[in-house]
């Protein structure tokens, strides 16, 4: 497991601070992305969605970085989740 604050706000912010290089969460509510979406990018990171396309915030799925790995992040939670749905 990964350990968590409890708010997907505060992991992202995390990625802007450069705390952590990238973040990644599905089944999220646009009110969980909004605000750490926006420090992420004016920070400077990356973010899209999980399989890499332009993010909207009605998507269920985020993945921030700082940009850097963004692309390597991208392959390996794809595989993540392809391993999880049989579970989810």
């Amino acid at each position: 497991g990964v350990r968590r604050l409890g708010a997907a706000a505060v992991d992202m912010c995390h990625v802007a601070l450069g705390i952590v290089e990238a973040y990644w969460e599905y089944r999220l509510k646009p009110w969980d992305m909004a605000a750490g979406v926006l420090i992420v990018e004016e920070a400077g990171g990356a973010v899209t969605r999980m399989d890499g396309g332009k993010f909207c915030l009605f998507d269920r799925s985020v993945l921030v970085s700082n940009g850097i790995l963004h692309d390597k992040v991208r392959v390996l939670s794809s595989k993540f989740q392809e391993f999880l749905n049989p579970f989810l």
